[in-house]
C-alpha cells in the first residue's frame, strides 16, 4: 500500500509532537492513579480493564500487519521486543506479577521509548496503523509507570536478572531468524533505515555489543533505587 505524501508520517511533526505530549500527560495521571488505587478495593478491576484495553489496541494491530495487504516476513512477524512487551504488560496488570512487571518497566521505559522518540512509521494521523502503533507504545509505557511508580509492584536483583536472561534469549533467537529469513528484527543484523540512535553506537557488530552493555546498565539503575532501601533495612 502506497501512501500519499501528505499521509506519510513524519518524526517531530505536529503528529508526533502531539501524540509525545498526550504521553507524557498521562504518564502523571498513570502514577497518580496507581498510588490513590494501590491496595484498595477498586484496583484489581482498574488493573484488569487497563490489561483488556491493551489487548483491544493491540491484538487488531497484529492481526492487521498478517493480513494480504499488509503482510510483510520482515516487518508483519511479532518478532520486536514491543510485540512482546504488551503480552508481558497485559499479563503483569491482569495479575501483578513482579517479574513480568519488571520486564515491563524495563523493556517498556528504555526500549519501548526509543522506538516513541524515533519511530519507524509511515502511517499518519488517523489511518489506523498510527492509532494502533501509537496505543500500543504508549499503553505499554503508561503500563509500567502504573506498575512501578503507582501500584510499587517493584523490581528485584532477581526479576532483573530475569529480565536480562530472557531478552538475551530473545535476542539470540532473532538472530537467528533474521540469518536465516533475511530479516532484521531487532535491527540486530543491521541498522535500521531511518535514523535511531543506534546510528552513533558505530557499525554492525559493534553497536549490538554496546547496545546490550549499555541497556544493562542502564536497567541495573533503573532497578538500584527500589532494592536499596531494603538493603539497608536488612542490614
Amino acid at each position: 500500500m502506497t501512501l500519499a505524501a501528505d499521509h506519510r508520517f513524519e518524526t517531530y511533526g505536529t503528529s508526533h509532537l502531539t501524540v509525545l505530549a498526550v504521553f507524557a500527560v498521562g504518564v502523571v495521571v498513570a502514577i497518580v492513579t496507581g498510588r490513590r488505587l494501590s491496595g484498595g478495593a477498586s484496583e484489581q478491576a482498574v488493573r484488569r480493564t487497563f490489561a483488556v484495553v491493551l489487548l483491544c489496541v493491540t491484538i487488531p494491530l497484529q492481526a492487521l500487519q498478517l493480513t494480504p495487504d499488509e503482510w510483510n516476513l520482515r516487518t508483519s512477524l511479532p518478532f520486536q521486543l514491543c510485540d512482546l512487551a504488551w503480552m508481558f504488560a497485559a499479563h503483569a496488570l491482569w495479575t501483578r506479577h513482579r517479574l513480568t512487571s519488571t520486564i515491563t518497566y524495563l523493556w517498556g521505559i528504555t526500549l519501548t521509548t526509543q522506538g516513541m522518540l524515533t519511530p519507524d512509521l509511515a502511517s499518519d494521523f488517523p489511518e489506523p496503523r498510527f492509532l494502533m502503533f501509537w496505543g500500543m507504545h504508549v499503553l505499554i509505557v503508561w503500563a509500567s509507570f502504573f506498575l512501578v511508580l503507582g501500584l510499587r509492584v517493584l523490581p528485584t536483583w532477581q526479576t532483573y536478572r530475569r529480565t536480562v536472561a530472557i531478552t538475551l534469549g530473545w535476542a539470540v533467537a532473532a538472530y537467528v531468524f533474521n540469518v536465516v529469513a533475511g530479516t532484521n528484527y531487532g535491527y540486530l543484523n543491521r541498522l535500521p533505515s531511518s535514523a535511531s540512535l543506534l546510528d552513533h553506537l558505530g557499525p554492525w557488530p559493534l553497536y549490538v555489543v554496546l547496545e546490550i552493555a549499555i541497556v544493562a546498565g542502564v536497567w541495573a539503575l533503573l532497578t538500584w533505587p527500589w532494592t536499596r532501601p531494603r538493603q539497608t533495612v536488612a542490614t
